[in-house]
């Protein structure tokens, strides 16, 4: 049923909505919506009155968590349309049974993936090692040789073959690398178009000389990259992880780390995130840190904001959503 210019509110800190909307882009909404916003991150009177105003919440990372409480007793909110991937950290499990919730994560997910990637070259090529050596003066004569610095001919290990996992597959495709996956929810025949294997996880720690960890972090992931996996990743391989830092035992990490016996790249970390100046993983050679930031480019956060947008003109015509994310697929996002 078409809903005639629906009340839109907007929850987004004063950056975020900078990032997120464009004049393009609320130039669209505004077409199909009456929009307002609020900045307002906590439960409050003030946003309880705002919210019951409203058919539409368009929400981001500066959102308040919604539950059935704060949308009230008789909710007007018929969509929720998040500017993001997660949702399960945005909105209550119970809010899903009577509003329709959506995401915009393929934007992040191309992003996530180049992140992996470059990652990936990164710590295989050493590009951080030889750039330090330049800028100290030290210089190479083609009687230097090093060994083990190209990608082809490798076996590379996804572990997660959600939107992130895709991504970077196909980004594999012309480095002439042997990909293998290991993820309960997928099938051979669906990795098939990737030229992929599906492998269980400790054949792929075993046999792959570069991992990288693609999979949502939930209950039955957490911890999932422990003492004993490590244990089981050959002398010399790289460990990349753009996902949830969640998703390896850190102390376990660390004692593999102190022996040299493997290189890491990490984008994320837990339990500490940001780490502490002073803490080990910062000093480590064999290790290469970014501040969890694989999908925080401004081109990334505008195409998110028009799917978002584009959610709210569908809702408005009456047509379905495209990217309802339902209760159901919460078991397997982060």
């Amino acid at each position: 049923m078409e809903v005639t210019r629906p009340n839109v509110l907007l929850l987004a800190s004063d950056v975020l909505f900078q990032h997120f909307f464009t004049a393009e882009s609320l130039k669209k909404l505004g077409a199909v919506a009456s929009w307002t916003r609020s900045a307002l991150r906590e439960d409050s009177s003030e946003l309880r009155k705002q919210i019951a105003n409203a058919e539409v919440l368009m929400t981001t990372w500066h959102s308040p968590f919604i539950t059935a409480d704060l949308l009230g007793h008789d909710p007007r909110v018929k969509l929720i349309a998040h500017c993001g991937g997660e949702v399960k950290v945005r909105v209550a499990e119970g809010v899903f049974d009577f509003v329709v919730i959506t995401n915009a994560a393929d934007p992040m997910a191309r992003g996530v993936a180049e992140m992996a990637l470059a990652l990936m070259l990164t710590v295989v090529r050493r590009i951080p090692d030889y750039a330090t050596e330049m800028r100290n003066n030290v210089n190479h004569t083609n009687e230097y040789v090093s060994e083990g610095e190209r990608l082809f001919g490798r076996r590379v290990g996804i572990v997660g073959f959600g939107r992130i996992g895709q991504a970077f597959a196909r980004l594999l495709k012309p480095l002439g690398v042997d990909v293998f996956v290991s993820d309960p929810y997928t099938s051979a025949e669906s990795i098939a178009a990737y030229d992929a294997k599906l492998v269980q996880l400790d054949e792929l720690l075993r046999t792959c000389s570069v991992l990288v960890l693609c999979a949502a972090l939930t209950p039955e992931t957490r911890g999932m990259i422990d003492k004993r996996r490590l244990s089981l990743m050959g002398d010399g391989s790289y460990l990349i992880n753009i996902a949830r830092g969640g998703l390896i035992d850190l102390e376990a990490l660390l004692t593999e780390l102190r022996s040299g016996r493997i290189s890491v790249a990490l984008d994320v970390t837990d339990p500490l995130e940001p780490l502490p100046p002073d803490h080990e993983l910062r000093k480590l050679p064999n290790v290469i840190l970014t501040p969890h930031i694989a999908a925080g480019g401004i081109e990334m956060r505008r195409e998110i904001g028009a799917i978002a947008v584009e959610e709210v003109v569908r809702f408005a015509k009456g047509e379905p959503p495209v990217n309802r994310v339902t209760k159901e697929m919460l078991a397997t996002m982060t």
